[in-house]
């Protein structure tokens, strides 16, 4: 089966609340911060629920979940208050990441700030030598994410990790974790040539070495260097690129993880397309929310239809817009989601549906008209 899921909450409850929250999404993995990624505050080992939600998980069929570094780590840092604090905390995660029974712990490589990418490189793998050699008593696996180039940061090539590997003592403790938005966003062609991008990378650094892959839709043109996230099927990737992406058989058997956005008019009323994304992408939609779905999904295609509203078209020439036309931005800074929800409530399309049910078909309309057919 099909090994998907999404970030969920680590917090009261740890394990328990996190595997909870993912069986309400349908999931079969998950991801975790083990505490808030902003600060170093963590809770003790003893309070995370770990048994009680390993229990939970093998009940709902979870086998392998990922945990994610805190953004506060930074090995590429040429000052030595904050490269000694990264060291010392990854080495802390990869500890508690190791007693809740995980293998793989995703990082951000680094950023050089006021050096150079070489400075980086080095220095990301000197703090790499230090962590590992520091942690040799684990089973713990350090997945070196791919980035999408923002600032000064590192790991927005292949090269990049390539770089750093070759660098590292005990580099068999290296994996990779892929990010689809990313590698977008970093110039890789993901919607064109999906196996052209993964024949490059086998090259470089190995698709042996990919241990997780986050799936993101991105607000931004291949290039761009931004690492905007986007529902998947509201942003320049698409739904078809990201499905390809998910059921390549390179990539057979890695967890997939949704950072996606969540949605919603106001911020109470925000919620996430997880349980939506998950069903389409692993192609249960039916099994997951019933015949209605795709009853409803089919009125929006005709609706949408006959107010000539393409799903990709729509998607792209609202980006565009709000991309380069300051004035028109500021007249309607609305993003693809929000526009078309508004659209469906307004024309009473789908009445009787709650504002995440209504988003969450918007969802499947993004999958296109093979959805109908093939559910």
């Amino acid at each position: 089966m099909l090994k998907i899921g999404s970030h969920v909450s680590f917090s009261d409850k740890g394990l328990l609340t996190a595997t909870r929250e993912a069986i309400s999404y349908g999931s079969s993995s998950f991801m975790i911060y083990t505490g808030a990624p902003q600060n170093t505050r963590r809770k003790p080992i003893e309070d995370l629920y770990i048994e009680e939600g390993k229990a939970l998980m093998n009940e709902a069929g979870i086998g392998e979940i990922v945990v994610h570094a805190p953004y506060i780590i930074n090995l590429g840092s040429y000052k030595a208050d904050t490269f000694e604090l990264a060291v010392r905390f990854l080495q802390e995660e990869i500890r508690r990441t190791d007693k809740i029974g995980v293998r793989n712990i995703v990082l951000h490589p680094g950023a050089y700030t006021d050096k150079d990418a070489d400075y980086g490189i080095a220095r990301i793998a000197e703090g790499l030598n230090e962590v590992l050699d520091g942690t040799k008593e684990t089973n713990v696996n350090i997945a070196l994410e791919t980035m999408a180039g923002k600032g000064t940061e590192i790991g927005r090539s292949f090269e990049e990790l390539a770089r750093i590997i070759e660098k590292v003592g005990e580099n068999d403790r290296l994996t990779v974790c892929m990010d689809t938005c990313h590698m977008h966003d970093a110039g890789y062609d993901l919607i064109g040539d999906p196996d052209a991008v993964f024949s490059e990378f086998d090259r470089i650094v190995g698709l042996d070495r990919v241990a997780v892959v986050h799936v993101n839709d991105t607000k931004n043109p291949r290039g761009a260097g931004k690492d905007r996230h986007a529902p998947v099927g509201a942003g320049f990737l698409g739904y078809e690129a990201i499905n390809r992406i998910v059921h390549h058989p390179e990539l057979k058997d890695r967890p997939f993880i949704l950072e996606t956005p969540w949605i919603g008019q106001e911020d109470k009323t925000q919620r996430p397309m997880y349980e939506a994304e998950i069903a389409l992408l692993r192609g249960n939609t039916t099994e997951r929310f019933g015949d209605e779905f795709l009853s409803d999904v089919e009125r929006l295609h005709h609706f949408f239809g006959k107010q000539d509203i393409d799903h990709r078209e729509f998607v792209l020439q609202t980006w565009e817009v709000l991309k380069n036309d300051a004035k028109a931005k500021k007249a309607d800074p609305r993003e693809p989601m929000d526009r078309l929800y508004q659209l469906v409530a307004e024309n009473r399309i789908l009445p009787e549906l709650s504002e995440e049910a209504i988003n969450q078909r918007i969802t499947g309309w993004f999958a296109g008209k093979s959805l109908l057919v093939n559910a």
